[in-house]
C-alpha cells in the first residue's frame, strides 16, 4: 500500500467528516435534469447542503429559483441559495430572501456580489446594502432561525487594501450573525492554514470552511482563478502546462491533485469541506469515497 493510499485508508476510518457542494444554476430543462442526476449521485454521501449560486445583480435569479425547486423535488438534501446585494435595493434583495423562504430554503449564502460588469470596484445601489455584513444583519433580524454562510478569502479579497482590513470585514460578518464562512478556492493549503491562524489572532472564532475547487478543465480554472486573483502554484502549472496531454491523462492529473489537496488538509485536522463541483459529479464522488463518506 502506498503512503497516499495508507493515509486515505486511515482518514476514511474517521467518521467525523462532513461535506457540502456548490453548483451553478441550470438555464434549461436538460441542464436541470443533469443537476438533479448529480444531486442523486452525491446524496448517499450525506452532504450538509448543496448551494446554488446567484449572478451579480440577480442575473441568474430565475434560473437559481428553478434549479432550487428542481433539486428540492429530486433529493432529500438541504438546498441553500446564494444571495448578493449587488445592483439591487434592500427591499429587492430581501424579497429574494423571502422567496427562498417560501420555497423552504432555510440556509442562505450571503454575499456582497461582484462589481458591475466593466467596473473595477463595487459601488452599492443607492438604496441597497453596502456589504455582506449589512446583508447578514438584515437577514438575521428578519429570520432569526435562518442559517447564514458568508465568504472568506485566504488570499485577501481583490478589493481589500490589506489582510487586516479583510479580516476586520470577516469579523464584522460574524458579529452581524453569520454562522460560518466558506472560503474562496485556493490551491496551496498553507494559504488556508496561515489564514486560519491570522483569523484566530484577529479574534475570529467562527467556523471557516475550506472551499475546494474540483478541477475538471485546468485551463478554464486557471482563467477563472486569474479573475478572482487566486494564485496558481508553479508546480501545479507545471503539472498541466508541461506539454500536450490527452483527455484521459488530464483527468487522471486532476483526480490526483484533488486527492492530494484534500488528504493533506484532512491530515492536518480539517473535517469539513465545501466543494465547488462546476456541475460535474465525478470528482466530488471520488473525493467523498476517499474521505470514507460512502454509504
Amino acid at each position: 500500500m502506498t503512503t497516499l493510499s495508507r493515509k486515505a485508508f486511515e482518514i476514511s476510518q474517521d467518521e467525523g467528516f462532513s461535506v457540502s457542494f456548490e453548483v451553478f444554476p441550470a438555464r434549461t430543462d436538460k441542464g436541470r435534469e443533469n443537476l438533479c442526476a448529480l444531486a442523486r449521485r452525491l446524496a448517499p454521501f450525506g452532504p450538509e447542503f448543496i448551494s446554488v449560486t446567484y449572478g451579480a445583480g440577480g442575473s441568474s435569479r430565475e434560473a437559481t429559483f428553478e434549479t432550487i425547486r428542481a433539486l428540492k423535488a429530486a433529493v432529500d438534501i438541504p438546498i441553500s441559495g446564494h444571495l448578493t446585494c449587488s445592483e439591487a435595493s434592500r427591499e429587492e434583495t430581501l424579497d429574494v430572501a423571502a422567496r427562498y423562504r417560501e420555497m423552504g430554503v432555510k440556509h442562505i449564502v450571503a454575499l456582497r456580489g461582484d462589481p458591475r460588469e466593466g467596473a473595477e470596484r463595487f459601488v452599492p445601489h443607492p438604496q441597497g446594502f453596502a456589504n455582506a455584513a449589512e446583508l447578514t444583519a438584515a437577514l438575521r433580524e428578519t429570520w432569526p432561525d435562518l442559517y447564514i454562510s458568508v465568504a472568506a478569502y485566504p488570499e485577501i479579497h481583490p478589493e481589500s487594501p490589506s489582510r487586516a482590513a479583510d479580516l476586520a470585514n470577516l469579523k464584522s460578518k460574524f458579529e452581524a450573525g453569520a454562522d460560518e464562512a466558506l472560503t474562496q478556492f485556493f490551491f496551496d493549503n498553507d494559504l488556508y492554514r496561515d489564514f486560519l491562524k491570522d483569523a484566530q489572532e484577529a479574534g475570529i472564532s467562527g467556523r471557516i470552511i475550506p472551499g475546494i475547487m474540483l478541477i475538471n478543465d485546468f485551463f478554464k480554472v486557471r482563467n477563472f482563478a486569474a479573475k478572482c486573483q487566486t494564485s496558481i502554484p508553479p508546480w501545479l502549472e507545471k503539472w498541466f502546462g508541461g506539454g500536450a496531454m490527452d483527455a484521459e491523462e488530464h483527468k487522471l492529473l486532476t483526480l490526483a491533485y484533488a486527492h492530494e489537496q484534500v488528504l493533506d488538509l484532512a491530515a492536518s485536522g480539517v473535517r469539513r469541506f465545501h466543494f465547488f463541483t462546476m456541475n460535474k459529479p465525478e470528482q466530488a464522488e471520488a473525493i467523498c469515497r476517499v474521505l470514507g463518506r460512502a454509504d
